[in-house]
């Protein structure tokens, strides 16, 4: 090999020393630019408290991957963030809980990450998920601490078989929305999460007015409950009906009118219809459930010929609930959306066990029906007219064993061959005075067929 050959080699290894170079700071630069574009900011802290869990939500400016673990002595929840930071004030934060003493930053193990820890008052199993951007909302991560004791107790509770035999008939008010779930939004910027609870809340008011009837709350005060969770909360209480309050929004303002659903299986019959199921899935979305849940899917459940039947009844009774529902609140309402009972394929109404309605009080997208529903004279009147309808269904078809079965059903009785008033009354245990009083009788003749209401003793 001669000199210049000796140099010419030398020149192309260095050459390919310094590609080489060039080539790994290429990829240092790229990573560092890739890892600084992946970071991202907690930009606020929100918290939403139920009776059994405290919701956190960190608002982020994108997307992030995050691990959980709890410490004890004292209780803490750690999160960290990889390659991320915080700029809202953690001290400053309001926070609606009784499971969080406060939210502070630590030392993560990595430099550059973040690491927040979660001071609690006492023990909670934290879960945790993430939400894709969603209308006013960006990337957010959810955490959920559920109160150990108190879902431990809840576990625990044992059906306890009521000890009179005149019970309450029970009625599930259930207000749509809530907590990271607003519902729809009024020209006035008023919530329907909020105006739907304070109409429900009215309408247990009137419903607990009433002799022999009983009503809960599934929702009692502003945070999330996922449909299923609200139909396991009517089914606790032996719920024999299970309302739903919403009050509706549409693109167009000028929609109008109040409506009484029920649950259609055969799916969905009108544009409004399918714009509140759209609501629903998103709603469910906002709410934290797994994005993977279709309403489609829920189905799967309700397979077997005695469920099937079951929901028929359960539906049957549902329409003739609603009808003497939508007749009141037709005589209260400026309008109603429709002349008759509504039907949609919504999850919260899939309950084969519980007749269920939902009740649209209005569009709060209609300025005047806004103003309307935020009047609480008007909310009290709807609600009356809801509770008239309910009892009106009740007082017909008293579910056996309550008190009002024993106030206001009636016994008919076919009078047979050899029958008299005084045989009747002996054999049902009535006065022949009670007998004529309730058959509005003038004499103790009676003829073979003729049909007799048996009075029941109160």
């Amino acid at each position: 090999m001669t000199v210049q050959d000796l140099q010419t080699t030398g020149r192309n290894r260095r050459l390919m020393t310094f590609k080489s170079a060039l080539m790994v700071f290429s990829c240092l630069i790229f990573t560092t630019f890739a890892f600084a574009t992946n970071a991202a900011v907690v930009k606020s802290m929100r918290f939403w408290q139920s009776p059994e869990s405290t919701r956190v939500v960190l608002d982020l400016s994108a997307e992030v991957e995050h691990s959980i673990k709890v410490l004890t002595n004292p209780y803490r929840v750690v999160i960290d963030i990889p390659a991320s930071s915080v700029v809202v004030d953690l001290s400053e934060l309001e926070i609606k809980s009784d499971l969080i003493k406060k939210v502070r930053q630590s030392t993560p193990v990595n430099p550059g990450d973040l690491r927040l820890v979660l001071d609690l008052t006492k023990e909670s199993d934290p879960k945790s998920f993430s939400l894709k951007p969603y209308q006013d909302y960006g990337d957010r991560l959810v955490i959920d601490l559920f109160d150990k004791k108190k879902v431990a107790a809840k576990e625990e509770l044992k059906a306890v078989p009521p000890k009179e035999s005149k019970r309450d008939i029970v009625i599930a008010v259930d207000a749509g929305h809530g907590g990271e779930d607003p519902g729809a939004l009024g020209p006035s910027g008023s919530h329907e999460k909020d105006i739907v609870l304070k109409l429900s809340k009215d309408l247990v008011d009137e419903i607990n007015k009433e002799k022999g009837m009983k009503a809960i709350l599934t929702r009692t005060g502003d945070y999330y409950l996922r449909h299923r969770k609200r139909t396991d909360i009517a089914r606790n209480h032996r719920a024999d009906l299970f309302v739903s309050v919403h009050a509706d929004g549409f693109k167009n303002p000028k929609a109008r009118g109040a409506s009484v659903w029920i649950l259609n299986t055969r799916g969905v019959k009108s544009e409004i219809a399918r714009w509140m199921q759209l609501q629903e899935e998103k709603s469910e979305l906002l709410g934290g459930v797994d994005s993977k849940i279709r309403l489609s899917h829920y189905d799967s459940s309700v397979r077997s010929v005695l469920l099937d039947l079951q929901m028929e009844n359960s539906i049957a009774e549902s329409m003739q609930i609603a009808q003497k529902v939508h007749k009141k609140m037709d005589k209260v309402a400026p309008k109603m959306h429709k002349p008759h009972v509504e039907e949609n394929n919504l999850l919260v109404l899939k309950n084969p066990d519980i007749p269920s309605i939902l009740v649209e009080s209005g569009f709060i997208s209609n300025p005047q029906e806004e103003k309307l529903l935020k009047s609480k004279k008007y909310r009290k009147k709807l609600a009356k007219a809801v509770k008239d309808g309910i009892k009106q269904y009740f007082k017909a078809k008293a579910p056996d064993g309550t008190l009002y079965a024993s106030m206001y059903r009636q016994s008919i009785y076919r009078i047979q061959r050899g029958d008299n008033l005084s045989k009747v009354a002996s054999r049902f245990d009535v006065s022949i005075k009670e007998l004529k009083v309730a058959n509005n009788l003038k004499s103790n003749t009676v003829r073979i067929g003729q049909k007799l209401i048996i009075p029941t003793a109160n």
